[in-house]
C-alpha cells in the first residue's frame, strides 16, 4: 500500500553515525521532527541544529520550503542557520588570516540559502564586511571570498543597495580601475557596480563619475571572456540608466573612442563566438545607437529654421549648381523661384515650389533630410547619377529620389525597429553593425541605390511606386536574414537579389501554397499529422533525456550560475543540479535533485508563471523543446511556435514526397464522380439460385 501523501520517506546522514532511514510526516513541527532525528542519535540541544539538503545546494529545510521534499532524498543533519551565522561572523573577525579566509569562503557558499543570510544579516554581518573591504589591502583570495559573500547576500533583497557607503563604493571602484589585481576581483566588483546603477541615479552618478568609459573599453579588449562580459554589463547598465542627453554624450564619445572596431575585433571575431548574455548586451548596444535616430525621425522639418533650409537647398546646389553656367543667384527673384521649383521637382519632391512640406511628415521627419543630406556629401557621384538620370527622361520612367528617400527611411526604421524599447531577451545583434560607423546612412546610401536599380528592373512608373519600395522591403529584409558580416557583403547579395529573383521566390512560394491549400491536399495533411506529431513528441522526449544547461536568472537579470536537467531513459523522473561552468553534459547520477513526473500536475508559462517577470518574447529554442516536453509528460498537446513550425517543415516534406508522381498535374478540388454500375453488372455469384 502506497504511503500517504503527507509522508515521505528519506535518509538522514550525520557525520560519524549510521544513517537514519525515517518517512517525514509532513504535518509534524519540523522541531519535532529536528528532536526525534536527535534523539535517536543520543545528541541535545536539538534546538541548536538544522536539516540541508546533502547534495546539490544544501539548502537548509524550513517550514516554508518542507514541501519540496520528496521520496528518496538524502538530508544531513547540520548545525543550525543561527549558529552557524554566528560562527561565521566571528571567523571573519579573527586574527588568524587562515580562519578568516575560511570563514570567508564558507560564507560566499552558505549565503546563497536564504535563511542563513536572513540569520547573518540580522546580526549586523554586512557592516562586518563593509569594514573588511574599506579597511583591508588584500587584493587576492581573501578579498574574492569578501566580495562573493557580498554579491549573494545581496542578490536575497533585505538590503537596499543605496546603505553602501561612499568609502565602500569607492574601494570597489578602485578595484576595477587597478592594473595588477586578481581577475576575480575585479569580476566580481564590476558586477557589484552593475547591480548597484540602476537603484538610484545618486548611485549611477557616481559609478559613472569614477569609472571611466575608458577604462571599461580597457577591459573590453582584454583576452579574459568573463571580465569582457562583466566590463559590457556594466557599460549597458550605464547606458540604460542614463538620460537622454547623458546617453547620446556617452555614445558620442564610445563613437569617437572606436568601441565598435574593439567589438569587432575582440569580442565578434574572438577565437570562441559571442555567449547568450555577451549577444544580448551587443544587441542592447546595438539598439541604443539606432535610437538615437529616434529625435530626429520624430522631428518634422520646420521651414522656417535657417539650418534645415539650407540642407535642403544643399540637395538642389550640389545636383544641379554644378552644371549651370549661370549661377542662380544672377537671376530675378520670380525667375530664380521657378527654376529652384523646377530642380526640386526633378529631385523627386512632390511639392516642388515648397519641398518642406514633404518633410512635414513625421516619422521619418528629419532623418529623412540627414540621409539624404549624407549621401549627397558622402557619395557625390552616385547621387548625381541617380538624380540626373531620372530628371532627364521623359517617359513617365523617373524614380523620384526625394519621395523614394523619404519612404525608405521609414522602412529601414521598421525593419531596424528605431524607437523601439530593447527587448529583456533579445540576442538578435547585426555583426556589420560593428564594422561600420554611420551604419544607418551607409546602410540607406546602400538602399536607395537599390531602389534606382530595382525601379529600373521593374520598368516602373510613378503608379508603381508602392510596388517598388514593396519589393526593396522585402530585398533588404531577405538580405538581412541571412546575417551579413560586413556592409559590403550585405551590397553584394542584396544587389544579388534583383526583381527577377524576387519574383521567382514569390511564385516558388505562391505555388507551394496553391499546392498546399487544394482540398485533397488539405485532407491528406490532415491523416499525416498525427504521425508526425508523435514522430514531433519523441524528439521532444529524446531531447529532454539528452538534458539541457539553464542559467539562473534572478530579479535583476544576473545569469552567472548554471544548473542542468535531464530526465530519466524511463521517462519517470526528472534529475536536475547546479553544475559548474565548462560542465556540458553531467551523468545523471551526478545530478541530486529529482522530480517525479507523476507528482507534476500543470505547466505555467508567461504571464501565469509566478517566476517570469519580462514578457515572453525572445525565449530561445531550448526553453520551447522543454515546454513541449513537459507537456508530452503531462499528456497534453504541445503548444509552442517551435511545435508548429517542425509540423509545418515535416508535413511539407511528406506532401512533396507523396506528390512526385502529380507533378504538373492539376489537382481538382472534388475527386471524380464515381460511374454507374454497368447494365451487364450480373457477374456475382447467387448463393439462393444455386441451392434451389
Amino acid at each position: 500500500m502506497p504511503p500517504p501523501k503527507d509522508v515521505v520517506k528519506i535518509a538522514i546522514q550525520m557525520v560519524g553515525a549510521i544513517p537514519q532511514l525515517i518517512e517525514l510526516q509532513q504535518t509534524k513541527p519540523l522541531a519535532s521532527v529536528l528532536k526525534d532525528v536527535c534523539d535517536a542519535w543520543s545528541l541535545p540541544n536539538a534546538e541548536r541544529y538544522a536539516l540541508q539538503y546533502a547534495d546539490g545546494r544544501q539548502t537548509y529545510i524550513t517550514e516554508s520550503n518542507r514541501g519540496e521534499i520528496k521520496n528518496g532524498s538524502i538530508l544531513r543533519l547540520t548545525t543550525s542557520p543561527d549558529q552557524e551565522a554566528e560562527r561565521l561572523y566571528s571567523g571573519i573577525q579573527s586574527n588568524n588570516s587562515d580562519v578568516k579566509t575560511d570563514s570567508l569562503k564558507k560564507l560566499a557558499s552558505l549565503s546563497q540559502d536564504v535563511t542563513f543570510a536572513q540569520e547573518f544579516i540580522n546580526r549586523n554581518g554586512l557592516k562586518q564586511i563593509f569594514y573588511i573591504v574599506e579597511e583591508g589591502n588584500d587584493t587576492g583570495e581573501m578579498l574574492a571570498h569578501t566580495l562573493k559573500a557580498f554579491m549573494e547576500l545581496m542578490e536575497h533583497d533585505f538590503v537596499s543597495w543605496e546603505i553602501l557607503s561612499a568609502a565602500f563604493i569607492k574601494k570597489i571602484v578602485s578595484y576595477v580601475n587597478m592594473n595588477v589585481v586578481d581577475a576575480s576581483v575585479q569580476q566580481l566588483s564590476l558586477s557589484i557596480l552593475e547591480n548597484m546603477v540602476p537603484t538610484s541615479h545618486l548611485l549611477f552618478d557616481l559609478v559613472k563619475k569614477e569609472v571611466t568609459l575608458d577604462r571599461l573599453l580597457t577591459h573590453l579588449q582584454a583576452t579574459n571572456a568573463e571580465l569582457q562580459l562583466k566590463a559590457m554589463a556594466l557599460l549597458i547598465a550605464l547606458l540604460l540608466a542614463a538620460t537622454d542627453a547623458e546617453r547620446r554624450d556617452m555614445m558620442e564619445y564610445l563613437r569617437e573612442k572606436n568601441i565598435r572596431q574593439f567589438i569587432h575585433k575582440n569580442i565578434i571575431h574572438s577565437s570562441e563566438p559571442p555567449g547568450d548574455e555577451m549577444a544580448h548586451y551587443l544587441y542592447v548596444l546595438q539598439s541604443i545607437s539606432l535610437n538615437l535616430c529616434e529625435c530626429r525621425m520624430r522631428t518634422p522639418m520646420d521651414p522656417y529654421s535657417q539650418e534645415q533650409r539650407e540642407l535642403l537647398q544643399s540637395l538642389r546646389q550640389t545636383a544641379f549648381e554644378s552644371e549651370s553656367e549661370t549661377p542662380a543667384s544672377n537671376f530675378s527673384t520670380e525667375r530664380r523661384r521657378s527654376l529652384c521649383a523646377k530642380e526640386f521637382r526633378k529631385l523627386g519632391f512632390m511639392n516642388n515650389s515648397n519641398p518642406a512640406e514633404d518633410l512635414r511628415r513625421a516619422p521619418p521627419g528629419l532623418l529623412a533630410l540627414d540621409n539624404m543630406v549624407y549621401f549627397s556629401r558622402h557619395t557625390p557621384n552616385a547621387y548625381s547619377r541617380f538624380v540626373l538620370e531620372n530628371s532627364s527622361r521623359e517617359d513617365k520612367h523617373e524614380c523620384p529620389f526625394a519621395r523614394s528617400s523619404i519612404q525608405l527611411t521609414l522602412i529601414l526604421c521598421e525593419i531596424l525597429h528605431v524607437g523601439e524599447p530593447c527587448s529583456e531577451t533579445a540576442q538578435a545583434f547585426y555583426p556589420m553593425f560593428f564594422g561600420q560607423d554611420h551604419f544607418f546612412e551607409e546602410l540607406f546610401c546602400i538602399c536607395i541605390q537599390l531602389v534606382n536599380k530595382t525601379w529600373k528592373e521593374m520598368r516602373a512608373t510613378q503608379e508603381d511606386f508602392d510596388k517598388v519600395l514593396q519589393v526593396v522591403r522585402e530585398q533588404i529584409t531577405r538580405t538581412l536574414s541571412l546575417k551579413p558580416t560586413s556592409l559590403e557583403l550585405f551590397k553584394t547579395r542584396v544587389n544579388a537579389l534583383n526583381y527577377s529573383e524576387i519574383l521567382k521566390l514569390r511564385q516558388t512560394e505562391r505555388l507551394h501554397q496553391e499546392e498546399t491549400l487544394a482540398v485533397p491536399v488539405l485532407e491528406l495533411r490532415e491523416r499525416l499529422k498525427p504521425e508526425l506529431l508523435e514522430l514531433i513528441r519523441q524528439q521532444r522526449l529524446l531531447h529532454l533525456c539528452e538534458g539541457t544547461l539553464f542559467r539562473k536568472i534572478s530579479s535583476r537579470r544576473r545569469q552567472d550560475k548554471l544548473w542542468y536537467c535531464r530526465l530519466s531513459p524511463n521517462h519517470k523522473v526528472l534529475h536536475y543540479g547546479d553544475v559548474e561552468e565548462g560542465v556540458h553534459s553531467p551523468p545523471i547520477e551526478s545530478l541530486p535533485e529529482k522530480i517525479p513526473v507523476a507528482d507534476m500536475k500543470m505547466l505555467l508559462v508567461g504571464k501565469e508563471c509566478p517566476h517570469m517577470k519580462e514578457k515572453s518574447s525572445g525565449k530561445q529554442n531550448k526553453v520551447s523543446l522543454w515546454m513541449d516536453g513537459l507537456n508530452v509528460l503531462l499528456g497534453k498537446e504541445m503548444t509552442s511556435e517551435r511545435t508548429q513550425r517542425d509540423l509545418d517543415v515535416l508535413l511539407s516534406m511528406e506532401l512533396k514526397l507523396r506528390l512526385l508522381d502529380l507533378e504538373n498535374i492539376s489537382i481538382p478540388d472534388t475527386p471524380p464522380p464515381v460511374p454507374n454500375p454497368p447494365s451487364n453488372l450480373n457477374f456475382c455469384y447467387d448463393f439462393c439460385h444455386a441451392e434451389q
